[in-house]
């Protein structure tokens, strides 16, 4: 039997808010840190974003146990990279933010379990990042605060840098006590003298703050997961022809392997065995018109 043909890998992207917008073209946001991520996996997976706005970890888990949420979220083949990305919503004030907070320890149950069901769900080798949550701007989110509510406006800071580090403290325990990859944004933002300037209200990132979380992942990748690190071209240091990934196969030859003037020879007929054994070659024009019968474009 003919060996099958591969297909793109996937990579999965779970979170919240700053997941969810992680696609963002607008031209205030600038590009989003996952279509950073697409675009540095470009012809060899779909990246995949499966954030929810003003969801905490909790919320999360009781969509994943419907039958839409299993279906959205785990009915998924080919999956190599995870990255797990909550905290913002969990670590708000109880006091001041009673909705959306969940209790440190739960949190942490919660990461645990969202581990666990990828583990479960793509292969206890799938690959896992674990990112913590950003630290929080109190000045950004107290001017975003009077903006918003005006004149209703408390004064008062339901997310602080405080929480969002305990959060990313915790986030850092299950991370280690797992064994998964671990992107500390919450250390790693604050090494940085503008720091503030990546988040647009104090908790959720900017242009720069994007770009600094796309490029923390992509270095990430690239030191602890090699395999799936993509390559550049050594001549053009593009990613786009030429690029190489040992874990992700790119789909199609790349436009300079092609030969204009024998291009079948770049593009092999597809081979099956039909029922008494005999292999049987498809050309590309006896496939197009089964593809088009079958009303596939």
């Amino acid at each position: 039997m003919a060996s099958a043909a591969p297909r793109r890998a996937k990579i999965l992207l779970f979170g919240d808010s700053i997941t969810q917008m992680a696609f963002s073209s607008d031209s205030a946001d600038g590009c989003g840190w996952s279509a950073r991520i697409s675009d540095r996996y470009q012809r060899r997976a779909d990246v995949l974003n499966r954030g929810f706005s003003g969801y905490n970890s909790g919320w999360f888990l009781r969509f994943a146990a419907t039958d839409e949420g299993r279906s959205d979220l785990f009915g998924h083949d080919g999956v190599r990279l995870v990255t797990i990305f909550f905290g913002a919503n969990d670590a708000s004030d109880p006091a001041l933010n009673e909705r959306q907070h969940v209790p440190l320890d739960e949190y942490k149950s919660n990461i645990r379990e969202i581990v666990s069901l990828s583990r479960s769900n793509f292969g206890e080798d799938v690959n896992i990042i674990l990112i913590s949550p950003p630290p929080v701007c109190h000045d950004g989110r107290l001017r975003y605060q009077k903006e918003r509510y005006k004149e209703k406006a408390t004064g008062e800071l339901e997310r602080t840098l405080e929480l969002s580090g305990k959060y990313a403290k915790g986030a850092n325990e299950v991370a280690e006590e797992m064994g998964l990859h671990f992107l500390d944004l919450w250390t790693k933002m604050q090494l940085t003298s503008t720091w503030r300037g990546f988040l647009s209200d104090g908790l959720h990132l900017s242009a720069s703050g994007n770009k600094f979380v796309g490029e923390a992942l992509i270095e990430l990748i690239d030191r602890l997961m090699p395999d799936l690190s993509v390559r550049p071209c050594p001549e053009t240091g593009n990613i786009n022809s030429s690029s190489e990934c040992s874990a992700m196969q790119r789909i199609g030859p790349w436009h300079d392997e092609i030969d204009h003037r024998q291009p079948d020879k770049s593009f092999p007929v597809t081979t099956e065995e039909n029922k008494h054994g005999t292999q049987t070659s498809h050309s590309w024009k006896s496939i197009s018109t089964v593809l088009k019968r079958k009303g596939t474009r």
